[in-house]
């Protein structure tokens, strides 16, 4: 690092010196005149003053953190240069800026409330790493503010550190601002620090908005809780170390981290006083208000919504764009959060249907230029978004009934908490994320017992737990290997399946021994062994241990702790003594089936990236000998075409014969080479790539062929959705898919025979069948409509008035569901204003179904919450829309009574 010797007075600019007496030429003493500038054009005004400085200008990180487990997003525009200020990596210059994508959701029930508050935000900024220092920001700070953005001088004032007399100087005396705009103030506002570690003060640029803006007060400055002056930039100082007694020594290389809030500075210069006023975000915002058909600024309710909505499209189009998919927990869980709030938000605003993924042209068409992910990703980004909101529709209504009527209950009952069993089945069964539920409930004073919320999901995942078993095998922590030390085993059988191995060790009943005898389940530690040890989805290998004295038979073989690989067999014949060499035969059929099925998946992998696109990312696999399994990043079912061309990809690869070369490699070289990582893996400095011909290249540490053709053919058997977001191809290779298409011949021959019919003819058979059976349905329904039409003139002779509303109850037994759903129909046809309300008993089970007239309903009649409070006479519980709901019920002997409360709850419910 070249040793910086400043001398006062003087004053730098870039890398240049100049007197202070110089200074007043470089300077522009009189006011500077502001223009409006768009948010964009500011952007690339900073990127490339600093350019101009000699800084690298990096594109923005993806807002998912690379190898960085303490975030689950970008927060922050210095989160993703971590490892370059703590040494563990090198940046590429020591000088870098950049206008970082950052999300944050920690004030998201304030969105939308306040004009101020966003999840999603840029911001710019300027490091340096052990090179330039204070001198240098703040000159470069002071240039781009009043020079480049030309916003006036007299209008800035500064703060810093109160005992950073250094800055002060530089400040004051170097940079010749004036005193009385320098604010000194403490360590909350004016120092950074993070526990233990580096540390250091820093200096804050501030705008003043005007004495209209302020308190009237004659010390008012910036510190003060007005909303006159406004911090647009700040420059820490890491220069520090807060060491464990709580003292604070010099860091040997200082470093420079400042943030300017792009959306802010923008607000300062375009003369707006929130960030949806600002030009690109108005611009989505009023593509919302065209969209809904509302006039912003007219309604506080409506406004509120439209910010809303506004704010949390332009973050999930970037959370999408990087990689994030709806979930149930961690980031997908939060573009999910924000998905489901802006939809809800859309229906209060009174659009219908869809209308999140049309927004998605207005944020490309603002943010794109400067995003290009956002144009490559378009059609990706519309899909995942109709998608998610098309499932929140379906259930959203029924859901929001559903809490309008528990809230509907907590005021009668003068309470103001929702149990959080009843907020989880609102999750669980809805899809209602519970700070939505929570958000609602606030909107009328209400909460929701979290904690309760918290067991019922900790319960669903002890249940999810218990029903999945142990997948992990015996427990490291109890293995009695652990302990000991020289077990350390040597893989070395990818090419040759026989070898020669060395007894480190024996376990027996958990317990390590010299000997075990014929008869004995063992597991066995080699110095050396051919045997693959289960690793990467693959399965382990099984085979046969033996020597003159011995043998074990092997079947299967896992990764054991300090670096050993355990063998679990049982000894078929004479006495296992440790010390022993053995020779490794590893059988060869299972292991090529492993083998051929391990090199499908990585031609898999490939093609789906080809069919789907690049979010296609394996989530785990499973290999053996039988057949692979291929779990993968995608937010929809793969249609049969598509499955059709990855089958027929993966096969092109297979014929073409490739060769499967691997060849170990340091990380880095491996990367530029252009090998696909897992995202997530960790690898050491030294890997294994595996490469097929010019078509696939991964980190793989397994076992493969030594070419494609080895796999024969690839058959896909299966495809379906494992978890939000993640789908599962399941499918084989080599002699399995012979097996499988001779399956296939015999189900053939044996409907064939069922049905009467050739194989040529079977086709035309089926659906002769098929147009038989359509008419004979079409038959059955005709007599159940007679069936049902009858019955509802005979109930009709039920009719009762209740305080002016007509009422008619049955009681049925033995009649499906849709018959008394049609019953209840015909009835109130019939009836033309009134309610019905039907009961069905069949094999010791209830059915309930109410419905009602447009004009009882007007009355205040509500099916749902009449078949709710009906049904728990007799034991049930359900709901439903106002004019048609249904329960269930496990009492048949309280159906006439609680048909006959139908009455009451109607007399309640009446105007």
């Amino acid at each position: 690092m070249v040793p910086r010797i400043i001398l006062a007075p003087m004053f730098i600019i870039g890398s240049e010196f100049f007197l202070f007496s110089e200074m007043k030429k470089y300077k522009n003493w009189e006011a500077n005149v502001m223009e409006k500038m768009g948010l964009n054009e500011i952007r690339s005004k900073f990127l490339e003053f600093f350019k101009t400085k000699d800084h690298y200008v990096g594109a923005s990180y993806p807002l998912v953190p690379n190898n960085d487990k303490s975030l689950l997003l970008i927060n922050a525009g210095m989160a993703p240069l971590k490892n370059y200020f703590s040494g563990v990596e090198v940046p590429p210059k020591n000088r870098m800026a950049t206008c970082q994508k950052c999300i944050r959701t920690g004030d998201i029930e304030n969105v939308g409330v306040t004009a101020r508050h966003a999840t999603f935000f840029e911001m710019l900024g300027n490091f340096s790493f052990g090179d330039y220092f204070k001198r240098e920001s703040l000159a470069w700070g002071w240039e781009f503010a009043t020079k480049w953005l030309n916003i006036p001088e007299e209008k800035i004032w500064v703060t810093v550190y109160e005992k950073d007399d250094e800055a002060f100087d530089i400040w004051s005396k170097e940079m010749g601002f004036p005193e009385e705009r320098i604010v000194r103030l403490g360590k909350d506002d004016n120092f950074w620090e993070i526990g233990l570690g580096p540390c250091g003060p820093c200096s804050e640029i501030y705008f003043d908005r005007g004495e209209e803006y302020g308190c009237d007060s004659p010390d008012c400055k910036p510190g003060c809780d007005c909303d006159r002056f406004l911090e647009f930039w700040n420059h820490v100082f890491t220069q520090f170390s807060k060491e464990e007694d709580g003292s604070y020594s010099e860091l040997e290389n200082k470093n420079i981290d400042t943030g300017m809030g792009l959306e802010r500075i923008a607000c300062i210069m375009q003369g707006v006083d929130n960030i949806f006023e600002v030009d690109t975000i108005h611009s989505v915002l009023e593509a919302v208000s065209k969209v809904a058909g509302v006039e912003y600024g007219k309604d506080k309710a409506n406004d509120k919504s439209i910010r809303i909505i506004t704010d949390h499209i332009r973050a999930v189009s970037f959370l999408i764009a990087d990689g994030v998919l709806p979930s149930n927990e961690g980031r997908g869980y939060i573009l999910r959060r924000l998905l489901r709030r802006a939809a809800r938000h859309g229906k209060l605003l009174g659009i219908k249907g869809t209308f999140l993924n049309g927004l998605v042209d207005e944020v490309i068409k603002v943010s794109g230029d400067a995003y290009p992910e956002l144009v490559e990703k378009e059609d990706y980004i519309k899909k995942v978004i109709k998608i998610e909101e098309e499932k929140f529709n379906e259930t959203i209504d029924q859901g929001m009934e559903m809490l309008n009527s528990y809230k509907e209950e907590l005021k009668k009952e003068g309470k103001t908490v929702l149990s959080g069993e009843i907020a989880f089945k609102l999750y669980d069964t809805y899809g209602f994320p519970l700070d939505l539920t929570v958000e609602i409930l606030r909107e009328e004073g209400l909460s929701v017992n979290e904690e309760e919320f918290s067991e019922e999901m900790e319960k669903q995942k002890e249940r999810a737990r218990t029903a999945r078993g142990n997948m992990d095998g015996e427990s490291w922590k109890e293995d009695p290997l652990a302990k000991e030390e020289n077990v350390e085993s040597e893989f070395v059988g990818y090419v040759e399946l026989t070898g020669e191995g060395k007894v480190l060790a024996i376990v027996e009943d958990s317990e390590i021994v010299e000997s075990a005898s014929e008869g004995k389940d063992v597991v066995v530690v080699l110095d050396k062994t051919n045997f693959y040890p289960e690793g990467g989805g693959q399965a382990g290998d099984c085979g046969v241990l033996k020597n003159d004295n011995c043998a074990v038979a092997v079947k299967n073989t896992k990764k054991g702790p300090a670096g050993s690989i355990k063998h679990f067999g049982t000894v078929v014949a004479g006495e296992l003594k440790a010390g022993d060499v053995l020779t490794c035969e590893v059988d060869r059929e299972n292991r090529m089936a492993c083998s051929r099925n391990h090199t499908a998946t990585h031609l898999l992998h490939k093609a789906l990236k080809e069919v789907l696109g690049d979010h296609a990312n394996q989530a785990g696999s499973l290999v053996t000998a039988d057949r692979l399994r291929f779990d993968f990043t995608h937010f929809e079912a793969v249609t049969k075409e598509e499955l059709k061309t990855i089958e027929e990809k993966v096969n092109n690869a297979i014929f073409n014969a490739y060769d499967v070369v691997a060849e170990t490699m340091d990380i880095n070289a491996a990367k530029a080479k252009g090998a696909a990582a897992l995202f997530g893996e960790k690898y050491g400095n030294e890997v294994r790539v595996v490469s097929m011909g010019d078509y696939s290249m991964e980190l793989c540490g397994g076992a493969h062929i030594s070419n494609t053709a080895q796999a024969g053919m690839f058959k896909i058997i299966s495809e379906g959705g494992v978890a939000a977001g993640v789908r599962r191809i399941e499918a084989v290779t080599g002699k399995a898919v012979y097996e499988y298409m001779n399956k296939k011949d015999e189900l053939i021959a044996k409907v064939c025979a069922t049905i009467k019919a050739k194989e040529d003819g079977l086709l035309h058979r089926v659906e002769n069948v098929l147009e038989e059976n359509k008419n004979l349905e079409k038959e059955l329904h005709n007599l159940k409509t007679q069936i049902s039409m009858q019955s509802a003139d005979s109930a009709l002779d039920s009719k009762v008035e209740v305080k002016g509303v007509s009422l008619v109850t049955n009681k049925y037994e033995n009649m499906d569901m849709n018959t008394l759903r049609d019953t209840a129909d015909n009835l109130r046809d019939k009836m033309e204003s009134g309610v019905v309300v039907l009961a069905n008993v069949a094999d010791g089970k209830v059915n309930f179904v109410v419905t009602a007239t447009k004009d009882v309903i007007e009355k205040g009649v509500h099916s749902g919450n009449i078949v709710r409070e009906v049904a728990k006479i007799a034991g049930g519980k359900g709901g439903g829309r106002p004019n048609m709901a249904q329960a269930g019920a496990t009492e048949p002997a309280k159906v006439d009574e609680a048909l006959n409360y139908a009455k009451e709850v109607i007399e309640s419910q009446v105007k």
